[in-house]
C-alpha cells in the first residue's frame, strides 16, 4: 500500500456446474493462494459460487439455498482476513432472482451488487431467469444481517486515501452506459468485473480491448474475472481469460484455457493524479451512492509490475518503427506549416556531427519534401570550434552532402578569440565563459546567414536537454523553429536509426550509424589526443536515467520517494541505488532551477504526452524552490 500501490487478483476457480459445497471449497482454495501471494483485492467470476451455465437449475430451490451456504463458508474463510473479495451467486429479492456479486471482508456480507444489464441474445438467455438490478440501494437479509443491496454500491478504504472499488457484472461492461461509469464519476478508483464470457474466435481481442478502453475512459484500474473450463458445458466454453487493466493499459493477462490467476499492482495515486490532470473528468455526486468503509493495515507491497527503463521508446520494433515514422510527420508537418506560413523558401540548421542537429536536419529535408522546396535551399552550417574533432566534422559535412543540402563552413575560432579579447577573457580559462562564448557566436552566425538567405533558424535542442537546462541561454537555447524541442533523448538515437534503415541510401545509412556510436558532447573543450574530451552524460548523468524521471515526473507527477524506488526496479542491475539517487537529486536541481530558460521557448512542435512548453503542458514558475522534493530523498 506504500506509495499508492495496491495489489489484487482475479482468480478462475476449477467449478462444477450447479455442485455449491464443491464451487465454495475451490473458491476458498484460490482465496487463500491469493492472500498468500498478498492481494488485498480479490475477484472470483459472475455466478463462480454456482456456475454460470445452470440454465433452469436456477429455478429450483435446491439450488439456491446451496448458494447461500456456498456464499457462507466463502465469507467465513474470509474471517480475519484483511481482502476485499467479490464472488458470484443468484440472489432471491423479493420473489424475483439476480445475478448478485457479493462483496466481502473479514468475515462479513459487505453488499450485494446486481447485474444491471441482462444479455437475451444468441447464446445467452439470461432474462429467462434473472431481473435486471436496481440502482438505488436498498436492504436485504442475509443471516440475521441487513445487507445493502443495489449497483450503486462504493467500497471505501480510509486507511488508504483514494481507494474506492465498485463493482459490474460481464453484459454491464458491453452496454452503451455501463454502470462502471457512473461508478467511477461518483468516486471508484478499481472497478470488479465478475464474468462468465464464453470463447468464441477473436471474441478475446474485443474483450480485451473492451477492458483496457473502459479502463482508460474512467481513469481506472480494472479488474476482469471470467469463467474458466469448469463452466463449460452443452454448447459453450469457457476459457478464464483474466485481465488487470489500469488507464488503458493492460498490466497482467492470463492465457486462456488455464484457469491462471493474475496478479497484479494497481497505483491508486497514479490514477488520482490523472485524474487531477484531466479537466473532462468531473465527477458527479449522486445521493443515490451509498459508501460502505472497509479496512486495510497499511503496509509495503510487493511491486512485481513492470516498469519501462525507456518510456518514451516502445519496446516492439514494429510499434518502434510506426511510433518513429509518426513522429518524423508530426515534426515536418510542424515545420511545413511554418514556412508555408511565413512564405520562407529556405531554412538554416547548424550541423556538428551530433544526433540532435542530424535528427533536425533529417526532419528540415522532409519538411521541405513535402513543401516541394528543393533541398539545396536548406543550408547547413558547420561552425568549428575549439572542441571540434575531425569526426563530427567529417559526419556533418558528409550527411549534408548525402541529403543535397547546401554545406557551408564558418569556423568560429577567430571571432570567439576576438571576443575574448574584447571581453578581457583568458582563453586558458575553460569555464562556463568559455564554452557560452562559442555556443552564442554559432547562433548568431546562423540567425545572420538566415537573414542573408531570408530563412529560418532550425533549433536542434531535444526535450531532454530543455529538461535539465543543458542549454546556452541565447545560444542553442533560440531558435526560430525547434523541431526536436518535444522529442526526448533517448528517442532521438531511434529516430535517426529509423531513419538509417528505411533511407535506401547505404552511404547515408553508414554516416547516421557513426553519427549513433558517437559520444553525445557539446564539443566545446579542446580535444585530446583527436578524441571527444567533453562528454555531456559524465556532466549530467545518463539521459536514460533523466528520461525516466522526466517521464514520471510530469506525466504521473510522481513524488520523489516513489519515483526513487520504481527506478531502482526499472534499473536493477544496471544503476546501482546510490548512482540512481545522486542523478534524481541531479534532475530535481537542474530541472527547477533551470525553469526560466523553458519560460521563452520558441515554437516547436509537440509529439507525446509529454512536453515542456511554456504554452502547452508545462506552465511553470521560473522561480519554483525544489527545496521540498530534495528533502524527500534526504533519508533514502
Amino acid at each position: 500500500m506504500r506509495d499508492g500501490f495496491i495489489k489484487t487478483a482475479v482468480m478462475t476457480p476449477k467449478i462444477k456446474v450447479a455442485d455449491c459445497v464443491y464451487n465454495a471449497g475451490q473458491i476458498c482454495q484460490e482465496l487463500e493462494a491469493a492472500l498468500a501471494a498478498g492481494a488485498k483485492i480479490i475477484v472470483f467470476p459472475e455466478l463462480s459460487v454456482t456456475g454460470y451455465t445452470c440454465g433452469d437449475l436456477f429455478w429450483q430451490e435446491t439450488l439456491l439455498e446451496a448458494a447461500r451456504e456456498g456464499l457462507l463458508k466463502v465469507m467465513e474463510s474470509t474471517k480475519g482476513q484483511e481482502a476485499l473479495v467479490f464472488a458470484g451467486l443468484p440472489w432471491e429479492k423479493d420473489g424475483k432472482l439476480y445475478n448478485a456479486a457479493a462483496v466481502l471482508w473479514d468475515g462479513k456480507l459487505l453488499g450485494l451488487v446486481p447485474k444491471r444489464f441482462l444479455p437475451n441474445y444468441s447464446e445467452f438467455y439470461e432474462a429467462r431467469h434473472f431481473t435486471p438490478g436496481n440502482e438505488k440501494p436498498d436492504m436485504v437479509e442475509f443471516h440475521g444481517k441487513q445487507v445493502p443491496f443495489g449497483s450503486k454500491l462504493l467500497f471505501s478504504c480510509p486507511d488508504m486515501p483514494g481507494l474506492c472499488v465498485a463493482a459490474e457484472i460481464c453484459e454491464d461492461l458491453w452496454a452503451p452506459n455501463p454502470p462502471s461509469t457512473n461508478h467511477a464519476l461518483a468516486g471508484a478508483t478499481v472497478i470488479a468485473n465478475l464474468s462468465a464470457s464464453d470463447e468464441a474466435t477473436g471474441k478475446d481481442i474485443y474483450r480485451r480491448r473492451l477492458v483496457e478502453s473502459q479502463s482508460a475512459r474512467l481513469v481506472c484500474g480494472y479488474l476482469y474475472a471470467s469463467a474458466g473450463d469448469g463452466e463449460s458445458t452443452t454448447d459453450l466454453v469457457f476459457g478464464g481469460h483474466n485481465l488487470i487493466a489500469e488507464n488503458g493499459t493492460l498490466l497482467k493477462e492470463s492465457p486462456r484455457f488455464t484457469n491462471e490467476p493474475a496478479f497484479a499492482e494497481l497505483d491508486i495515486r497514479r490514477l488520482l493524479a490523472e485524474r487531477r490532470r484531466m479537466t473532462t473528468f468531473v465527477p458527479a455526486k449522486d445521493e443515490e451512492y451509498r459508501v460502505i468503509p472497509f479496512r486495510l493495515t497499511p503496509g509495503p507491497t510487493e511491486l512485481t509490475r513492470y516498469f519501462d527503463p525507456a518510456p518514451f521508446v516502445p519496446s516492439g520494433r514494429e510499434d518502434r518503427e510506426h511510433r518513429c515514422e509518426e513522429i518524423l510527420s508530426i515534426q515536418a508537418m510542424g515545420l511545413k506549416k511554418r514556412l508555408e506560413h511565413t512564405g520562407c523558401q529556405s531554412a538554416v540548421v547548424g550541423i556538428s556531427g551530433g544526433l540532435d542537429s542530424t535528427l533536425a536536419l533529417l526532419v528540415t529535408a522532409r519538411a521541405f519534401d513535402l513543401q516541394k522546396i528543393p533541398r539545396e535551399k536548406i543550408t547547413a552550417v558547420t561552425m568549428p570550434g575549439f572542441g571540434t574533432t575531425d569526426r563530427t566534422y567529417f559526419n556533418a559535412c558528409e550527411l549534408t552532402r548525402r541529403l543535397g543540402a547546401t554545406l557551408r563552413e564558418v569556423s568560429i575560432r577567430d571571432a570567439v578569440n576576438i571576443h575574448f579579447r574584447d571581453i578581457g577573457h583568458d582563453p586558458q580559462a575553460r569555464d562556463v565563459t568559455y564554452e557560452n562564448s562559442q555556443a552564442r557566436e554559432r547562433t548568431q552566425i546562423l540567425m545572420d546567414i538566415a537573414n542573408q538567405s531570408g530563412g529560418l533558424v532550425i533549433g536542434t535542442g531535444d526535450m531532454s536537454e530543455l529538461a535539465l537546462g543543458w542549454a546556452t541561454y541565447n545560444g542553442d537555447h533560440m531558435s526560430m523553429y525547434g523541431v526536436n524541442a518535444s522529442v526526448p533523448k533517448t528517442l532521438v538515437r531511434h529516430l535517426v536509426r529509423y531513419y538509417a534503415d528505411t533511407c535506401k541510401d547505404e552511404k547515408l545509412a553508414s554516416v547516421l550509424a557513426d553519427v549513433l556510436d558517437t559520444p553525445v558532447s557539446p564539443e566545446l573543450l579542446p580535444p585530446k589526443d583527436g578524441e571527444i574530451s567533453q562528454k555531456t552524460e559524465d556532466l549530467v548523468g545518463p539521459y536514460e536515467l533523466h528520461d525516466f524521471f522526466l517521464y514520471y515526473v510530469l506525466r504521473f507527477g510522481f513524488d520523489p520517494g516513489k519515483l526513487f524506488r520504481v527506478a531502482k526496479l526499472a534499473f536493477a542491475g544496471v544503476y546501482t541505488a546510490d548512482t540512481i539517487l545522486k542523478w534524481l537529486k541531479t534532475f530535481y536541481r537542474r530541472f527547477f532551477a533551470q525553469q526560466f530558460k523553458r519560460s521563452c521557448l520558441p515554437d516547436g512542435p509537440k509529439v507525446g504526452s509529454v512536453a515542456v512548453s511554456p504554452r502547452g503542458d508545462l506552465r511553470m514558475p521560473s522561480d519554483a524552490c525544489a527545496q521540498i522534493w530534495l528533502e524527500r530523498l534526504e533519508n533514502m
